[in-house]
């Protein structure tokens, strides 16, 4: 068959080829999202070890091959291990990049300088600047306990100073000084107790196993020779009328929680439940150690009678023996509102049924035969003055007054009561000198201001909160909001 020639192509469609746009060589292909920058610096990486090893083997460098080959250009599976397996969300991998910078372990520079073993000497560097300087130093610019460290530091500036700091410490003048000066050896003397009067660590006589104990029990911690002088009293704070809170144990829970058990006692060996006979309260003491600070909770409660006047309201709140309260308070209770609050409570117990009518015969009839029982007209709500926390100006404690309906089991009559209870809550400082701020202050030794030194947070939910889950109570106010401070030279306390 023959070959036919082949037709020249119109006019139009020569012209219609010319213009025809010319497809590129090089095309844009979109990165797939599964390809993440850390996959991406691996690839680079795997790439770059194999070029290297390929040149130390002097083998060929193998040639790339091109992304259409490596995965799919339109590939939108992503990568299995950015994929949260149980969500199907991806994982944000920033955090964990940055979070490696502290993960490797440090080189020789990023060592710190005073634990540097390889560091050099000091002492020419100290020995290099005159000794009057160093004398001048001490003199006029530091205080005799921190001469006494600086003497204490190393040879040479205990050559340099001479005795003098020492000599200084044992003043009677300088007894605070020389207290600011041993307080940081406790951490190494765990089998010793720092004496506040005598300003000497002593041996701990029952070590591990020391415990608060009744007023009447002799419980010597160490042995002081100062033990038996009533003129150089030990460091101690009131919980009750007759009970007192050492010092002592203040240093030995805290020290317990920052250094280990062998340097005190676990503060669970602190709780405490007792019942004052002669005045009919029972109090409950607990305490917990937060950011190294001892804070203390007491409960106190007795039952209430109804309708009591003006001074049956003081027989119950407060001792005989020197007018203070039978529940636990700080060093300011007379200033402010606080035995107020403690009667504003008692006048809301509502009092029994009087007269002799039908309906009062009913009424008691009623209430002999489900004497038993709590009924609702037994419960009893508080105003919002006393009902609300109150924190002392002046230190950080806080009070609570509650009137509770509890069981009597020593009356056979009448099983049910009113009962007035007055919790405390109070930091009571780190326990490392009795001139913690804390410390001085719930003693009334030094000014505090409470809400600048606190903050928004309540002294009561910090301790709450290390126990159980705590509903916070409602605002906290001040015990003193008129500012007035006179003591007990003011009216309104008793």
């Amino acid at each position: 068959m023959a070959d036919t020639a082949p037709q020249p192509a119109s006019l139009g469609a020569r012209l219609k080829g010319a213009l025809k746009p010319k497809k590129s060589r090089n095309r844009l292909v979109k990165k797939p999202p599964s390809e993440s920058v850390s996959a991406e610096i691996v690839r680079r990486n795997n790439e770059t070890i194999s070029r290297s090893s390929s040149t130390l083997l002097g083998h060929d460098e193998p040639q790339p091959q091109p992304q259409s080959q490596l995965r799919p250009p339109h590939s939108t599976a992503p990568d299995a291990a950015l994929v949260d397996r149980h969500t199907g969300e991806r994982r944000d991998i920033t955090a964990l990049i940055h979070g490696l910078q502290d993960s490797f372990e440090p080189g020789q520079d990023d060592i710190p300088e005073e634990f540097d073993e390889n560091r050099p000497p000091g002492e020419p560097l100290i020995s290099s600047l005159p000794p009057r300087l160093w004398l001048r130093i001490a003199d006029e610019y530091l205080s005799p306990a921190d001469a006494a460290s600086l003497a204490f530091a190393n040879k040479t500036l205990a050559n340099i100073l001479g005795p003098a700091p020492w000599e200084a410490l044992r003043l009677p003048e300088n007894h605070l000084d020389r207290i600011q000066f041993l307080a940081p050896m406790d951490r190494h003397l765990p089998a010793h107790l720092l004496c506040f009067p005598c300003a000497t660590y002593h041996v701990r006589i029952h070590r591990g196993e020391e415990e608060p104990k009744p007023p009447h029990v002799l419980n010597p911690l160490f042995t002081c020779p100062h033990a038996q002088n009533p003129l150089v009293p030990p460091p101690r704070t009131r919980l009750t009328p007759n009970r007192n809170l050492p010092f002592a144990f203040v240093q030995l829970t805290t020290r317990a929680a920052r250094y280990g058990l062998e340097y005190g006692i676990p503060v669970e060996n602190m709780f405490r439940r007792w019942k004052d006979t002669a005045s009919g309260w029972s109090h409950h003491t607990r305490y917990y150690v937060v950011n190294n600070h001892l804070f203390l909770r007491v409960i106190s409660s007795t039952f209430a009678p109804a309708g009591l006047p003006l001074s049956g309201q003081r027989h119950l709140l407060y001792s005989r023996e020197d007018y203070s309260p039978y529940f636990s308070v700080c060093a300011h209770w007379r200033d402010g509102e606080l035995m107020n609050l403690c009667k504003c409570a008692l006048n809301h117990i509502p009092k029994p049924r009087q007269g002799n009518g039908p309906e009062q015969q009913l009424a008691r009839r009623i209430d002999s035969r489900i004497k038993h029982v709590p009924t609702a007209l037994q419960v009893v709500t508080q105003c919002t003055e006393c009902k609300s926390i109150r924190r002392c100006t002046e230190c950080p404690t806080e009070y609570l007054i509650e009137l509770k309906l509890a069981e009597d089991k020593s009356d056979p009559l009448q099983k049910f009561k009113q009962s007035i209870s007055v919790t405390r809550w109070s930091d009571l400082g780190d326990g490392t000198t009795p001139a913690s701020p804390e410390w001085a202050a719930v003693n009334g030794e030094v000014e505090y201001d409470s809400f600048k030194a606190i903050g928004k947070r309540a002294v009561s939910a910090i301790f709450e909160s290390q126990d159980s889950d705590f509903i916070p109570y409602q605002a906290v106010k001040s015990l003193n909001p008129k500012g007035i401070k006179k003591g007990e030279e003011g009216h309104s306390w008793y």
